[in-house]
């Protein structure tokens, strides 16, 4: 597995909050939970406030291109969000001794 790393990128833009349009095309702010980058892609962990209650995580790909601001894109492929949880998870604990 490739070696997980804290990053910021949506934070000095955007600050600790996102807005997210939904499905019905309704805003909906997310706030940034964490940043990483797993191998050379970029990813974000986003919370709205009903995740928060449900202690639930929303993963997406931060893609960056020249000249613009990053955008998020869904992760379709389970193995890659399999991926980024289990990196998520080694962000939460890094530092811990592991039994």
């Amino acid at each position: 597995m490739s070696e997980v790393k804290r990053i910021s990128i949506l934070n000095p833009i955007y600050g600790s909050e996102v807005d997210l349009i939904g499905e019905e095309g309704e805003t909906e702010p997310f706030r940034i939970v964490a940043e990483f980058q797993l191998g050379d892609r970029a990813y974000a962990g986003l919370q709205s406030q009903g995740m928060q209650q449900e202690d639930e995580i929303a993963f997406f790909r931060i893609a960056l291109t020249d000249g613009s601001d990053p955008e998020l894109e869904s992760i379709e492929d389970d193995e890659e969000w399999e991926a980024v949880s289990e990196a998520y998870d080694d962000l939460l604990f890094e530092g811990d001794e592991l039994p």
